[in-house]
């Protein structure tokens, strides 16, 4: 079995949108990436693989995950086109290029696109990916390159307000 975890960045300074690649998470962010996290943590989850996107916010978000969860955030592969923009096709591209030896792996990144590609992993997702929501995705497959669209089933999907 290999597990996807999507996590939206954490909220982000509500300015700055001159400069979007550096803006910050707000201490509220902050927060929430540390519940979100710990709560992973508290329940066992592992972490053998973080891809993220370059961009600070989403970053910041993946350091306080990986913190949490004893990740090396030294060892967060940083994919450009995460913040650039990618298509399902081209995300599934990059899960199918996943070192086997991972069985699970985290991507912090933007809406839409993190969004749309759960609801497409997905059989059906259902609800909305507010700032820091975190779906974990459940494939029944022995290799990433067996990773294909509507095949996932959901085995969480948290949000800042659960733990509020």
């Amino acid at each position: 079995m290999k597990l996807i975890v999507i996590v939206r960045h954490a909220k982000a300074v509500p300015y700055g949108y001159e400069d979007d690649f550096n803006r910050n998470l707000t201490e509220r962010g902050e927060k929430d990436a540390e519940k979100i996290s710990s709560e992973l943590q508290q329940r066992g989850m592992k972490v053998d693989i973080m891809v993220s996107s370059p961009a600070k916010r989403a970053l910041q978000t993946a350091h306080i995950f990986a913190e949490n969860l004893g990740f090396d955030k030294n060892k967060i592969t940083e994919v450009k086109d995460i913040y650039e923009g990618m298509t399902t096709s081209q995300f599934l591209e990059l899960i199918h290029e996943l070192r086997e030896s991972g069985e699970t792996v985290y991507f912090f990144g933007h809406n839409p696109d993190f969004h749309y590609f759960a609801d497409n992993l997905l059989k059906d997702l259902g609800i909305d990916m507010p700032t820091c929501s975190t779906v974990g995705i459940y494939f029944d497959v022995a290799r990433w390159k067996d990773v294909e669209p509507r095949k996932g089933e959901k085995e969480f999907h948290f949000t800042p307000r659960m733990f509020r």
